[in-house]
């Protein structure tokens, strides 16, 4: 079992979902993979094991408090510090929020254990499923990705196609570029006959506009990414928010636990913060900075924008 944290965070504001109660289903950076451009750091031992990382009944429990106090959102999303369905209870964990609310369930997920039966079938129950894609062949997949030793390019490729013959929901696939390592004309292609193979519902470019675990992973202009999404199709669109400003029409209380929880998952700017844990910005620049004074938080600049994030 996982370490006492909170499981449920949000609802958070989100592009791809609108309104996203996450659900973090696995420890601090339990992952089959060290991704190049994770915000969590890309030095943690990959596991393929499944196991139940997190107590079902205590997300069950916080899921029905939270309904009770007046819910409102647009996804339960499973996803958070590591990969989802690792928790082997995933599918069960489904079943129940199904039976408690009519708030669609997605599962963000990197898809690298889409090739067990088992995986799949936990996955459908959901309304929708997103997973990621980020290279044409194995040396790209070695590169962007780093997955575990035991998972092949062919594995990730066959499950996620496999996953499209059996699953009768939405699939919005992800596509991460980083210049450089996976934008050439023929990774691209390569990559365009596999999404045509897994036919996704929707296909959605993304680059690294946050801070990341490697300095390698850059940033791939707006113009350039909108270029790429024209060679996958009219159902290819960018996702990466390149211009988000701060908020300040949300008010709320909120202590140093919830700011540096919310840090757990991936490093945020101010206007992410504001928008979830629903505070005003201008109450919350005197925490951060007191954070930052004692060293439990520290700022990263990115594209000219301060994100915060816990040290390494």
């Amino acid at each position: 079992m996982t370490e006492n944290k909170k499981i449920l965070f949000g609802p958070v504001p989100s592009r791809r979902l609108g309104l996203s109660l996450g659900v973090d289903l696995v420890p601090l950076k339990t992952c089959t993979q060290n991704c190049l451009y994770c915000q969590l750091g890309m030095h943690a031992k990959q596991t393929t094991v499944r196991k139940p990382y997190v107590d079902i009944n205590t997300v069950l429990a916080e899921l029905r408090q939270r309904i009770a106090d007046g819910l409102v959102a647009d996804y339960i999303t499973l996803s958070g510090s590591g990969e989802p369905t690792l928790n082997s209870d995933i599918g069960i964990l489904i079943d129940h929020i199904k039976q408690i609310t009519d708030i669609p369930v997605a599962v963000i997920t990197n898809g690298t254990l889409l090739n067990d039966p088992r995986v799949r079938a936990d996955c459908a129950k959901a309304d929708l499923v997103l997973p990621s894609l980020d290279a044409g062949d194995q040396e790209t997949f070695d590169r962007m990705n780093n997955p575990a030793s035991e998972i092949s390019f062919d594995d990730l490729t066959r499950g996620l196609e496999a996953f499209r013959t059996e699953y009768t929901g939405r699939i919005w696939l992800e596509l991460f570029f980083c210049m450089g390592i996976n934008t050439s004309d023929e990774q691209i292609a390569r990559m365009k006959k596999i999404v045509d193979r897994i036919s996704p519902d929707r296909i959605q470019l993304n680059t690294a506009v946050r801070p990341t675990a490697d300095a390698a992973a850059k940033i791939v202009p707006l113009d350039q990414l909108e270029s790429i999404a024209r060679q996958f199709g009219s159902g290819a669109e960018v996702i990466a928010d390149f211009a988000r400003g701060p908020q300040t029409s949300s008010a709320g209380t909120v202590t140093d636990r919830d700011i540096i929880e919310m840090l757990k998952r991936r490093p945020c700017s101010l206007a992410d913060i504001s928008a979830g844990l629903q505070t005003r910005t201008t109450q919350l620049t005197e925490r951060l900075e007191a954070l930052k004074r004692t060293g439990e938080i520290v700022v990263e600049s990115r594209m000219g924008k301060a994100f915060y994030k816990l040290p390494e």
